[in-house]
């Protein structure tokens, strides 16, 4: 099928922000139950904050599926208070481990490995768990061939008139996935390595340090994926904000509707 154009300036977009920042080493984890624990509590709030409640629970010997299993749910509160709605979370990640414990014996590996779709309507079916939370555990965690839909994915596609910001989650998924897809074949025919130097600002976009998951062999696609929702998190957070804009600052500015 022909690509749109929609598509194809979505994978300009992919090529020039790769190009600048270079690997965002998303998700930052040493561990996939970390991962599926960050994806929970970074549901309304920034992730400096998921990092401190991360941290509680570090320092805690709390970040660990059979600690979380047996912790007190009011220690658990107490730990992941920075994250902000800890009661909610809190709730919901034991809700999230009895899932587990039900369902797959308490076998992460178990889970990950079931099929994406069916692993994902589970997932779904859980308390407090949307499309954004279900896809990061799929992608970050399982390595599934998802794209995360996030807030800053739909403020960039939206204020440079590709669909509005209101548009369904699974229209704006379709349409990055299918944007996404080629770019496999274009890299392995191009076999190029982009890891040029940041810009004048150090600006890395979202980038953070190398851990045990941004590393982790990924397919092709599910690198992709995760690269480029990285980068879009590094437009978001560095330039285009929900009311501050720096649009003339940022690397996407070229293709705005009032650049072009």
């Amino acid at each position: 099928m022909p690509s749109t154009s929609a598509e194809k300036e979505i994978r300009t977009y992919y090529g020039t922000l790769y190009r600048v920042w270079g690997a965002q080493h998303w998700w930052p984890a040493e561990t996939q139950f970390e991962v599926i624990v960050g994806a929970y509590l970074t549901q309304n709030t920034a992730w400096i904050n998921v990092e401190r409640a991360l941290a509680n629970l570090r320092n805690a010997g709390a970040l660990s599926l059979d600690a979380l299993r047996r912790i007190r749910i009011t220690k658990l509160e107490r730990l992941i208070r920075p994250s902000g709605y800890f009661r909610q979370k809190a709730k919901r990640l034991k809700t999230f481990i009895k899932f587990l414990d039900r369902r797959y014996n308490g076998s992460l590996e178990k889970m990950l490995w079931q099929p994406t779709d069916r692993l994902r309507e589970e997932l779904l079916s859980l308390n407090g768990v949307g499309p954004e939370t279900a896809d990061s555990i799929l992608l970050y965690a399982g390595n599934h061939p998802v794209f995360v839909v996030d807030a800053y994915t739909r403020r960039i596609l939206d204020r440079h008139g590709i669909l509005p910001a209101n548009t369904d989650y699974e229209e704006i998924q379709r349409l990055l996935e299918n944007a996404l897809q080629p770019v496999v074949q274009e890299q392995e025919q191009q076999q190029q390595s982009c890891s040029a130097p940041p810009l004048a600002t150090g600006i890395r976009g979202a980038s953070h340090a190398p851990s045990a998951m941004s590393t982790a062999t990924r397919t092709a696609l599910v690198q992709i994926y995760n690269e480029m929702h990285g980068l879009i998190v590094g437009v978001g957070k560095n330039y285009c904000g929900k009311s501050t804009l720096k649009c003339d600052e940022c690397p996407l500015h070229p293709f705005l509707p009032s650049a072009k």
